[in-house]
């Protein structure tokens, strides 16, 4: 079996607290499957970058790696920078199976939990304002 990696990918923003809830999906991750790697990257603004996050899991061994977009939808980033980048990056690593997953905020299951969370929201103003 080869050595699993999950990259948890974000955009970055300048404010470095925007990264915290990426770093609690992290531990969450690690907390239901131990034995997996898995890190946190950005695109841009934040450290570590795509690249360097790569290039750390390989380096810890991982042979085949999941980069999972924590984005809402999939833009020109996900379509069109994020590919090339990947692209690159598997020609530095050739013994690395590179795998981009669709973005979160395409899956059904998130969607209905956003949903939810959206009227949950909305009853409690209900509430308060009632």
């Amino acid at each position: 079996m080869s050595a699993e990696a999950l990259i948890l990918l974000g955009h970055g923003a300048r404010d470095p607290a925007w990264a915290q809830p990426l770093q609690r999906i992290r531990e969450q991750v690690c907390v239901a499957r131990p034995g997996i790697m898995v890190e946190v990257a950005f695109l841009e603004l934040l450290t570590p970058l795509l690249e360097e996050a790569v290039a750390a899991l390989v380096a810890r061994g991982a042979e085949c790696l999941c980069v999972l977009p924590v984005f809402l939808a999939s833009g020109r980033h996900l379509k069109h920078d994020l590919p090339r980048r990947l692209d690159a990056l598997g020609g530095r690593y050739p013994g690395c199976a590179l795998r981009l997953a669709a973005a979160v905020g395409e899956n059904a299951e998130i969607i209905a939990a956003i949903a939810a969370h959206a009227l949950m929201q909305l009853d409690r103003s209900v509430v308060r304002g009632g």
